[in-house]
């Protein structure tokens, strides 16, 4: 049981509302916030990400804190792949740079879950990096949300 109101929007998806989900990750992401990020999913969460396996709030909000201290300039993109009514598939691609100011760009795919509440109780990602050049960036909007009228990753040939 949730202390918390629900996240909307809950299961089962349409796919209206796998969209509006995708995207409000994708904000969330973009907040760059780990601790607001980490509220998006149950206490008790289980992600795979990479080599490492986050499992329940605290420990995704210490993994988030450290990806977003090594990857600066930090800019996502998420779309919707496929749904049910409780599993969402996104494909994605964000972009940073490192301390020495290296560009990169990310490519991945994530299977999520969620619960009644509209909570994700379950993550698995998948990524791969490629090194890029400044000029190589697509993703060029001020840090934080994505404007509206920014390509999405299909417009961009991602």
């Amino acid at each position: 049981m949730h202390a918390e109101p629900p996240r909307h929007p809950l299961p089962p998806f349409t796919k209206a509302t796998a969209i509006e989900k995708v995207r409000l990750a994708e904000d969330g992401w973009n907040s760059r916030d780990p601790a607001k990020v980490a509220l998006a999913y149950t206490a008790d969460s289980k992600w795979r990400n990479r080599a490492e396996f986050p499992q329940g709030r605290a420990e995704i909000q210490a993994f988030l804190t450290r990806k977003w201290h090594k990857e600066l300039d930090y800019r996502l993109i998420k779309e919707l792949w496929a749904h049910t009514e409780d599993r969402i598939a996104v494909r994605y691609a964000y972009e940073y740079r490192d301390d020495s100011g290296h560009w990169y760009r990310a490519y991945g795919n994530e299977n999520w879950e969620f619960d009644a509440q509209g909570f994700m109780a379950n993550r698995h990602a998948s990524i791969n990096e490629l090194p890029i050049t400044e000029a190589e960036r697509l993703f060029h909007w001020p840090l934080g949300r994505r404007p509206d009228a920014h390509p999405g990753l299909s417009d961009l040939g991602l």
